[in-house]
């Protein structure tokens, strides 16, 4: 499986400046993707149209040659940075994972993930706890390409290295596509086979 971007251009609305240009890539299943670029340039924005929550000015995304799935539980899921603009406030974490069918006893033992926070709400649980809920139900069995963007800046070392250890088992036992949206080009170098420089490919004018 591939996911592709064909010259993508986005801009929030005409006779403002373009966010992105004519950017484009592909990622395959299986392999790992660091995209790099300074605060500001797009990378967010570039995920978004990825993983289908933005709809592109210009262009378009293709998962084998075929738009994005509109409905259902779709293939391509992205991991924010901050999670609680991820989660319903109203659900309680243990509808969050029923939603995405993801109760693997491995991976919530292996995120350090408490039986007892299924019965909290999101207010009652630290930023970290949350990413680590976030990031089990992107792993539900459907999952084809997991998109991260600057998904362990916010959190302690003890955490980044319990998550980063978990998602890079689960991409190569799986043959999952990873996007690892960073500013920090040696932790990307560091953990994907390809690294990917949005200020080489957007070709927006400052």
């Amino acid at each position: 499986m591939q996911i592709e971007a064909r010259n993508i251009s986005f801009q929030y609305r005409e006779n403002t400046p373009w966010i992105l240009k004519d950017v484009s890539l592909k990622i395959e299943e299986g392999e790992r993707v660091g995209l790099v670029g300074p605060s500001g340039y797009g990378k967010s924005t570039l995920v978004k149209i990825l993983a289908g929550y933005l709809k592109p000015t210009k262009g378009e995304v293709l998962l084998d040659g075929k738009p994005l799935p509109k409905k259902g539980v779709s293939p391509v899921q992205l991991i924010y940075q901050h999670p609680e603009k991820a989660i319903n406030p109203r659900w309680k974490m243990k509808k969050v994972l029923q939603e995405s069918g993801m109760f693997r006893d491995e991976v919530m033992d292996a995120l350090g993930i408490e039986r007892d926070w299924l019965e909290r709400y999101p207010r009652e649980l630290s930023g970290g706890e949350l990413q680590r809920f976030c990031v089990a139900r992107s792993l539900f069995e459907g999952t084809h390409f997991l998109f991260a963007d600057e998904m362990s800046t916010m959190l302690d070392v003890i955490t980044q290295a319990q998550i980063w250890n978990l998602m890079l088992k689960e991409v190569e036992e799986r043959r999952l596509g990873l996007l690892m949206v960073t500013h920090n080009a040696y932790l990307a170098e560091k953990i994907c086979a390809r690294t990917i420089r949005l200020e080489e490919i957007n070709t927006r004018e400052e």
